[in-house]
């Protein structure tokens, strides 16, 4: 009863405070900064990844001037703001306080897609370089989708890893059911003991022969940033789409188990191809979806009269902190084109209802992220947001 009540005072709280929703800068950092995470058990230092190969760590805001872990000699560098090329993700071991393990997932020189863990020294500022062990190792057919990210799973501990799809040119009545290929799919795997890898015994496609046997979830063109929901595991990707409309796919973790959320048939709610392949019989829709009508060029130069929406979905987190109590259950996302950031809230129906934030944030914030790259979550679930120019901010209340 008790827990009924404080319910219910929480979601009049959100109802009847006005929170004046603010970024403030944090930390500036160095240009092409990707994503920023913390390890559980971390109070006080966040860890912010660099596509050119660095990880640099945050020490109650002042960024340390040595990085620790710089594996610039071993990737493929970025050579515009449109590369996919680089650092792409990082995951800290669940265990991380005792084992002292992380995983990053890059673009080697030979334009494959490496996962790899790495230990810390003793020193809890600087990685063992010569720890590397690689996990998983794909050679990629082309840079144009690479998806990059990775993340345990909050329930399970297993480690998720998403790889982006091909381009257009494709066999599309083959390639939507085409499991023996982890390109468009996000895998699930074990890694808790110190062999390569496990599957786990409850991983979808473990035992037919016609898919391989990591793939968790599959049909997803660009799963460039995904999250799990801290309090009830639902699975949320956003999937940065072909050309036309970008996605994002919310879904409880059964839900999401063996889901083909579609590509290449369907492109956010309609067919890619309409003339020559287009069955959408078994594939699950995306919760929601947005033109993308807007090119990085166009943000600089105002080009064209219509609102710019986006070009490329930045996938974020359901907020679960405590010092925002009208974003509490919302998943906040954003996009790389045009900086816009949303949250997104979903009822018991699965309605969806969503929320501009940007007019909130620039009535309160001094300055507001050029090029968003990712977002971030603390211990406490409270969000950040990456400037791939070289600056993290946090969501405050003024």
């Amino acid at each position: 009863m008790m827990e009924k009540i404080a319910t219910v005072l929480f979601f009049i709280s959100i109802i009847l405070k006005s929170e004046n929703l603010a970024l403030v800068k944090i930390a500036d950092v160095p240009p092409k900064a990707n994503f920023i995470t913390q390890p559980l058990g971390e109070k006080n230092r966040l860890f912010v990844l660099n596509q050119k190969g660095f990880i640099y760590i945050i020490n109650k805001g002042e960024i340390l001037e040595e990085p620790f872990l710089n594996i610039s000699d071993k990737i493929c560098l970025p050579l515009t703001t449109k590369s996919k090329e680089g650092l792409l993700g990082l995951a800290f071991d669940p265990s991380y306080k005792k084992n002292g393990y992380f995983y990053v997932h890059y673009i080697d020189e030979d334009y494959s897609s490496v996962v790899s863990r790495f230990s810390v020294t003793t020193n809890p500022d600087k990685a063992e370089l010569n720890s590397e062990k690689i996990i998983l190792k794909l050679l990629l057919p082309n840079l144009k989708r690479i998806g990059g990210h990775i993340t345990f799973g909050p329930k399970d501990e297993m480690l998720y890893v998403g790889y982006g799809s091909e381009n257009q040119s494709l066999d599309l009545s083959i390639t939507n059911h085409n499991l023996k290929t982890w390109l468009g799919t996000i895998l699930r795997i074990d890694v808790r003991n110190n062999s390569s890898y496990t599957i786990p015994i409850d991983n979808p496609f473990k035992n037919i022969d016609t898919a391989e046997p990591e793939i968790f979830c599959y049909g997803i063109k660009d799963p460039y940033r995904f999250s799990f929901d801290k309090k009830t595991n639902d699975l949320i990707i956003g999937d940065v789409g072909q050309r036309s409309w970008e996605e994002i796919n919310w879904n409880t973790w059964d839900n999401s188990k063996g889901a083909n959320f579609g590509w290449p048939v369907m492109e956010g709610n309609y067919c890619y191809d309409t003339e020559d392949f287009c069955d959408t019989s078994g594939l699950t829709p995306p919760t929601f979806s947005y033109p993308n009508n807007t090119t990085y060029f166009q943000k600089f130069v105002a080009l064209g009269t219509k609102e710019m929406i986006g070009c490329a979905v930045i996938g974020g987190y359901v907020y679960r902190g405590e010092k925002h109590p009208s974003l509490w259950g919302s998943y906040v996302f954003g996009d790389y084109c045009s900086s816009n950031i949303w949250a997104l809230k979903k009822n018991r129906n699965n309605k969806v209802h969503l929320t501009n934030l940007n007019p909130e944030l620039k009535k309160w914030s001094k300055s507001l992220p050029i090029s968003i790259s990712s977002f971030g979550e603390d211990n406490l679930g409270e969000l950040y947001v990456v400037d791939y120019m070289g600056a993290i901010y946090k969501f405050i209340s003024n």
